[in-house]
């Protein structure tokens, strides 16, 4: 008796891990992924269009984080403009977007040029790349990324013919002032995938948590060398 019992229980038993991870799955996707898209950022920020979001019109992917850095837009651009692999790095965990090497803690001189249309390394051989996009001093700097699959190689979105498989899309820095005269800086990321049906669960379990790691970690980051330098004797 006790063993026809035991297995009339086990069918049910054999569902309960499906259940559960049905239940993290949907507490992930209806909690907490839309606050890991809208981290920081108020229901205006996150509502409003930015320079860059007109290249992607049907974007299937899209963003908006924010923070308040302690120094005016014109003492935050410095450190956005110098931004490249082979320049300053990315000030977020370098061990993962630059090799190891350690972003820069200075403003460098030679690193203040920038133009629409440039190249900015993603990687040490040159083979992947963020083109300027849009770029208005103090204000705005996005930068576009389109890669190749499974390669990660980026190509020239002008190209006739366009990669089957493929991520585009922009990564968008957008400066505000604030009353006490600091900066609401607001990062916008907005692109397409393809093919859909593959990249799709890539983006929604992969991609968007990793791009919430290392754009806070760039926020930390940020803040603590814009607060150093205004707080420096200069």
């Amino acid at each position: 008796m006790l063993e026809q019992r035991s297995c009339r229980r086990l069918p049910g038993a054999r569902l309960l891990p499906f259940a559960a991870v049905s239940a993290a799955l949907a507490l992930y996707l209806l909690r907490l992924r839309p606050r890991l898209l809208t981290w920081g950022a108020t229901q205006d920020e996150a509502d409003r269009a930015y320079p860059g979001d007109e290249l992607f019109p049907d974007a299937d992917g899209t963003s908006t984080m924010a923070t308040t850095l302690p120094a005016p837009p014109e003492k935050v651009w410095p450190w956005l403009v110098q931004m490249g692999f082979d320049r300053a790095g990315w000030y977020s965990w370098d061990l993962l977007d630059h090799y190891g090497a350690p972003s820069a803690e200075r403003i460098a001189p030679e690193w203040q040029h920038l133009e629409e249309g440039q190249r900015l390394k993603a990687t040490p051989d040159g083979e992947s790349w963020f083109t300027v996009a849009r770029l208005e001093p103090n204000r705005t700097l996005v930068l576009r990324s389109d890669l190749r699959l499974p390669s990660g190689h980026s190509f020239d979105p002008q190209w006739d013919v366009l990669p089957q498989a493929r991520m585009d899309g922009i990564w968008g820095f957008h400066l505000r002032p604030t009353t006490d005269g600091g900066t609401r800086l607001v990062v916008r990321t907005r692109g397409q995938s393809r093919p859909r049906a593959l990249t799709r669960p890539f983006d929604v379990l992969l991609g968007e948590p990793a791009h919430f790691i290392m754009q806070t970690r760039q926020f930390h980051n940020l803040r603590g060398r814009v607060g150093a330098r205004v707080s420096s004797p200069s």
